[in-house]
């Protein structure tokens, strides 16, 4: 398993494509950006390869998700946006090259039924992991709790299982975030051998309070040891708050990880 840098999170302290380079010093062996569509895509290509660090992950546009609003990917109404959305991150993903995108469920919509809105969001799916296919990018979506995004559409492992078997395409995966399932106290382990084979990627914070591991309460070398047994080997995505906003101060955990994987 190797390990890559948020850095929509990790050494915010610096313009982003600087943070490209922090990362790799400071031992990550890729980044993922959640939202980098300000950026143009040349310059992060470049960036990416003057580092020589792989670009793991970016979330797919969101509308107005980050406002608070029900972002694209499960709102009827806006199937056009959606459309022009997709083919936006079509256009960065060729230039980038993302191992994956993450296609964001967001939340419910005012007026929209949940079977309505499931479905609208299964159907745009499929259509991502096709089309991402050719490109030979990965599709991922998400479970995120509903303490922190109240109305959040898919929030547990068994929600997200059920995603995984409605969309039914092989290059659609779950994107399984620790600290979004400690934070509802759900049973980590139990939603990796629950998700077993069908995990593209891992994020992680600690909880409570969304720091670096060992600052909470979770058992990261029992986790750890879990997703090894389940047969995953892939990354391993911080995507934390450091205490302090000091990144570098916080990686700690980091040699633990490391002698793990």
């Amino acid at each position: 398993m190797k390990l890559s840098a948020n850095l929509s999170l990790l050494f915010d302290d610096q313009p982003l494509l600087e943070r490209i380079v922090a990362a790799a010093a400071a031992g990550f062996d890729g980044v993922e950006i959640q939202f980098p569509y300000e950026v143009p895509a040349i310059r992060l290509k470049e960036a990416l390869e003057r580092a020589g660090m792989p670009l793991v992950l970016i979330n797919f546009p969101g509308g107005d998700f980050v406002q608070g609003g029900p972002g694209l990917a499960a709102v009827p109404e806006r199937q056009a946006d959606f459309d022009a959305a997709l083919q936006q991150a079509l256009t960065y993903a060729a230039m980038v090259r993302p191992l994956f995108v993450n296609v964001l469920p967001g939340r419910l919509a005012d007026g929209v039924e949940r079977q309505q809105a499931l479905a609208t969001l299964v159907d745009n799916l499929r259509r991502a992991a096709q089309a991402f296919q050719t490109l030979g990018i990965g599709v991922l979506s998400e479970a995120i709790n509903p303490l922190d995004m109240p109305g959040f559409l898919i929030n547990t492992p068994a929600q997200l299982q059920a995603l995984l078997q409605a969309v039914d395409h092989p290059n659609f995966q779950a994107q399984y975030d620790l600290y979004h399932m400690a934070r509802q106290g759900l049973e980590l382990r139990e939603g990796i051998e629950r998700l077993r084979g069908r995990i593209g990627h891992v994020q992680f914070a600690d909880h409570p309070g969304r720091g670096a591991p060992g600052t909470g309460e979770v058992d990261f070398g029992a986790v750890l040891a879990a997703l090894r047994d389940s047969g995953y080997g892939g990354w391993l995505g911080a995507e934390y708050r450091p205490v302090g906003g000091d990144t570098r101060a916080s990686l700690g955990w980091m040699p633990a990880w490391r002698d793990f994987s």
